[in-house]
């Protein structure tokens, strides 16, 4: 299953969509966007899911403030990854190769555009079994507001990773036995995000554009199991000044001390409206860390979203005639979560403050704020 789609029976035949052209939305920023992708090596550890691998490999994608070009556009994946996703997501009538034909924005290799020291850096962290292409969208956009955003593919959780070499890993933390298996998850997402903001902030970095990142001002955000590898990370490294949880129940646990970054949890009503009878369980764990978060907080909820609202997915499905049963379209659905990413790092990465999350927009009435001491007294 891709980032909660579901699977042929509820999705539908794809056959509807075949002939349109999928495509993401053109980033709202004023930047020109470059992408790129690092393949990096962590000898210092033993891979978390490969028996016998005495080194941790990563794929990430970097999106950045870029010159002009007309250079190629990236790929949104390879064609083998795309036709493992889509065989694993069991939907039927879309051609093996559909995602990888996604029109997307970045200029492959663009030249970076900025000043030493002046681009704040995001992280980003998607889905258990979901590539980091998922959360294009996103990054491109806050890319072109001026954002470095490094996306990570997170080995053998993704359904597919592709390697330079030819290599296309698969999902090996699928056969992981359940209990415990998501906190092993966390804790190794935690590991791959410190190993990799130190590969590109530290003396020797692996990206030649590294010197544009300003290491004071970085933040981090995550999809599902990402959003809950998110409080792991802040909690493991002190570079990272605030977070954002996207639909993700959380893990590591918050020490009694608190942890006072700021801090952003959006989701969806049918998971994360709080104090409601009978609650699922993934509130819970945010009603729980809410009272640990002693810095900036804010809990927002957006109407019609589900799980995968929060990525590419539900987009790209609407394109190509899939129903996954989400009551707003992709389209709105990202740019409602782009917007409010985009201003929860405007606020404390650039310290630009941000009526949006203050208050209820008439732009976004889709969006609820939520109070989740007066609901649980009440």
């Amino acid at each position: 299953m891709i980032g909660g789609m579901g699977t042929s029976a509820d999705a539908g035949d794809a056959s509807a969509g075949q002939g349109h052209t999928l495509s993401l939305p053109e980033p709202t920023g004023p930047c020109p966007v470059g992408t790129t992708s690092l393949w990096l090596t962590d000898a210092s550890r033993p891979d978390p899911w490969a028996a016998g691998v005495n080194t941790r490999e990563l794929m990430v994608s970097l999106w950045y403030p870029a010159a002009p070009s007309d250079g190629r556009r990236a790929w949104y994946m390879t064609p083998a990854e795309s036709e493992i996703l889509i065989a694993s997501a069991r939907i039927t009538g879309l051609p093996p190769d559909a995602l990888s034909t996604v029109r997307a924005n970045a200029v492959v290799d663009a030249t970076p555009a900025g000043r030493q020291r002046s681009l704040p850096l995001v992280l980003l962290s998607p889905g258990f079994t979901n590539p980091r292409s998922t959360l294009t969208a996103l990054a491109e956009d806050l890319a072109s507001h001026g954002y470095v955003v490094a996306g990570i593919d997170h080995t053998y959780e993704s359904d597919a990773t592709a390697f330079p070499d030819g290599r296309v890993t698969t999902c090996l933390a699928r056969q992981a036995p359940r209990p415990g298996r998501n906190e092993k998850v966390v804790a190794g997402r935690t590991a791959d995000v410190c190993f990799v903001l130190g590969e590109l902030t530290g003396a020797h970095p692996a990206w030649p554009g590294a010197g544009l990142i300003d290491t004071s001002r970085i933040a981090m955000a995550g999809h599902s199991i990402g959003g809950a590898a998110t409080i792991s990370a802040m909690l493991a490294d002190w570079r990272i000044r605030a977070g954002v949880d996207m639909d993700g129940a959380t893990r590591a646990r918050i020490p009694a001390e608190g942890l006072s970054r700021p801090f952003l949890f959006m989701g969806t009503q049918a998971s994360y409206t709080p104090g409601t009878p009978g609650r699922k369980s993934s509130v819970i764990t945010w009603e729980r860390d809410w009272k640990l978060l002693t810095g900036w907080k804010r809990w927002v909820l957006v109407e019609g979203a589900i799980h995968a609202s929060f990525t590419d997915l539900v987009l790209l499905a609407d394109q190509a005639g899939i129903y996954v049963g989400a009551g707003l379209s992709g389209a709105r659905s990202l740019d409602i979560s782009s917007a409010y990413v985009r201003a929860f790092v405007d606020q404390h990465l650039r310290e630009t403050p941000q009526a949006l999350l203050d208050r209820p927009s008439p732009r976004y009435p889709e969006v609820t704020f939520c109070s989740p001491e007066a609901e649980t007294r009440a």
